[in-house]
């Protein structure tokens, strides 16, 4: 079944396959018809994005963007991003990456 909201940059997902499953995620970028970079600022930074195929994620009907999210100017931070999901009800409980 296909998304009712396009894969776009700023767009929050939800991943529905492999190790993080059920997690929550901004896209940063596409790199073509089925493939997008996420990131969440925790596991994922935004100096090591993780490649996902877009069948693989469910859009949800929110857009962060990305050009006004750090209100005081500069580069985006990692605690943008993770301040950006929480803001919108996405936050996560644990962390996947934290866990030994």
């Amino acid at each position: 079944m296909k998304d009712p909201f396009p894969m776009e940059s700023g767009r929050v997902v939800q991943s529905t396959q492999g190790r993080d499953k059920g997690k929550y995620f901004l896209i940063l970028e596409s790199l073509g018809q089925d493939l997008v970079t996420i990131v969440d600022g925790d596991c994922h930074p935004l100096a090591r994005p993780k490649k996902k195929k877009t069948r693989h994620l469910h859009a949800k009907p929110i857009v962060v963007n990305l050009e006004t999210i750090r209100p005081e100017g500069g580069k985006i931070q990692d605690s943008d991003l993770r301040r950006a999901l929480i803001q919108h009800g996405f936050a996560e409980e644990r962390s996947l990456c934290k866990e030994g």
